[in-house]
């Protein structure tokens, strides 16, 4: 696959030196964007060792894709741990240069890296440059800002709206993680489908800041990549300029099945993003959901799974219709945009329904163990997928609840009536205590028996 990518870099209009740095390695497929920061230009250091030092560290590897199969999960592991890894080293390889030359201390800087090897696409980042996708003519983010505003945000504390007038305004390019600053960092990751037709652009928030939507679509549309940085660049330019601006863009050739196997993946992850177990998710978070997951074809009249069974799957029905039974009524039907099995993922007994195809269709599969995983390595993916799960399964109760009202009224068992008593009419009330005492007799054999009996009430 021969893939087209040209790249641009500015000192913008306000600073007096460029500390944007960027890579590209034709070879290994490999596009590196870094934005640096610290004084007596040591961001441009920075970001320097940066794109480097995570490409020595690839290249140094790159007999791991010679077997990799673009089908293979533990494959997709192997490259996104290795790019995690190049990250790591160079961000100690720039925090060990900063503790030797006292006047670079505090260095750091952004990083975003994009790997194609086959049919997958690998991302890593750290900072708040960022990587966008121009498909089937829908621009996507794949990549979130480490910035204090958007941990704000993202954790409900602010919208969007309201930061501008907060305490935080002042802090608004403040970051919460870059690359070099402490020993060590944590790296976000993300491998998806690519597809033919598919552009990229990498960009420091120099750029980014002045683009709309529409501004990045119609330029990463143009047929002339050769032009495309330069136009971001002084468009950038002309709306402020205020910071130094890089534009690296990728462009994967056309196929003709490229509109469908589109549309198939767009209308994938519309139907996960439907789901309740999926709600806030966003489209990075989406992308890892869909990592995870596998399609499964059905047929009409299919067992698809029996109850009584081991179970450990939540299943997307994309096309076609599903009955759910249980113990031989029926009881649910599930179309497409429905889920059924989310319990599956936290009870480790055997399935309580049997679901059975209506007609052909589809489904998309994650087990429990895949979903397990994913917690364990996105926290913030983890927590809201814990809470729509709770918000789920506590529907799921007073559903039940509500139905079991329902029987019990139908059947005409009635709740016990508390007694009504009228304490506004209740002046004094007397208590009686009677004094217990214990009489012993024998019975006919002898044996002496223990009767209590009331001997005297005694008012208190």
């Amino acid at each position: 696959m021969e893939i087209k990518y040209w790249a641009a870099t500015d000192v913008g209009r306000k600073r007096s030196h460029n500390e944007d740095n960027f890579l590209v390695d034709k070879t290994l497929n490999l596009f590196v964007v870094a934005d640096g920061m610290g004084g007596h230009a040591s961001g441009e250091v920075a970001s320097a060792m940066a794109v480097h030092t995570i490409r020595e560290v690839i290249f140094t590897e790159r007999h791991l894709f010679d077997n990799f199969v673009d089908d293979d999960p533990a494959a997709h592991i192997e490259i996104s741990t290795l790019l995690e890894y190049a990250v790591h080293a160079a961000c100690a390889s720039i925090f060990r240069k900063a503790q030797q030359e006292p006047e670079k201390r505090g260095m750091g800087t952004t990083v975003v890296v994009l790997l194609i090897i086959g049919r997958r696409g690998f991302i890593a980042y750290v900072g708040d440059s960022r990587i966008y996708l121009l498909r089937n003519g829908i621009v996507y983010p794949l990549t979130e800002d480490h910035s204090l505003m958007n941990e704000l945000i993202r954790s409900g504390k602010l919208n969007p709206e309201e930061f501008a007038g907060s305490p935080y305004a002042n802090f608004k390019n403040a970051m919460t993680r870059a690359v070099g600053v402490h020993e060590h960092v944590e790296v976000d990751i993300l491998d998806f489908e690519v597809l033919p037709g598919d552009s990229f652009l990498l960009c420091s928030d120099g750029l980014y800041e002045y683009l709309e939507g529409s501004d990045i679509a119609s330029n990463l549309a143009l047929p002339n990549i050769e032009e495309i940085p330069g136009r971001f660049i002084d468009l950038a330019n002309s709306r402020g300029g205020k910071d130094n601006i890089t534009a690296l863009v990728v462009q994967l050739p056309q196929a003709a099945d490229t509109p469908g196997r589109a549309a198939e993946l767009n209308f994938t992850i519309e139907t996960l993003r439907r789901l309740p177990l999926m709600r806030q998710l966003s489209y990075q978070q989406l992308c890892k959901v869909m990592t995870i997951s596998r399609m499964r074809p059905f047929e009409r009249g299919e067992a698809i799974s029996r109850e009584g069974t081991p179970g450990g799957e939540l299943c997307a029905v994309l096309e076609g219709d599903i009955r759910l039974t249980r113990h031989g009524r029926e009881y649910a039907i599930i179309h497409a945009g429905q889920h059924f099995g989310e319990i599956d993922l936290i009870d480790t007994t055997h399935r309580t329904l049997t679901a059975a195809a209506l007609s052909d269709g589809r489904l998309l599969v994650i087990e429990r163990r895949d979903f397990y995983d994913i917690l364990h390595r996105d926290a913030h993916l983890a927590v809201k997928l814990l809470w729509n799960l709770n918000q789920e399964l506590s529907k799921r109760l007073l559903e039940s609840t509500d139905a079991l009202l329902k029987i019990r009224a139908q059947i005409g068992i009635k709740q016990p009536e508390a007694p009504e008593v009228d304490v506004d009419i209740i002046d004094e009330v007397d208590v009686e205590v009677a004094e217990i005492t214990v009489v012993k007799k024998r019975d006919k054999d002898g044996e002496e028996i223990e009767e209590l009996e009331a001997s005297e009430l005694v008012e208190v």
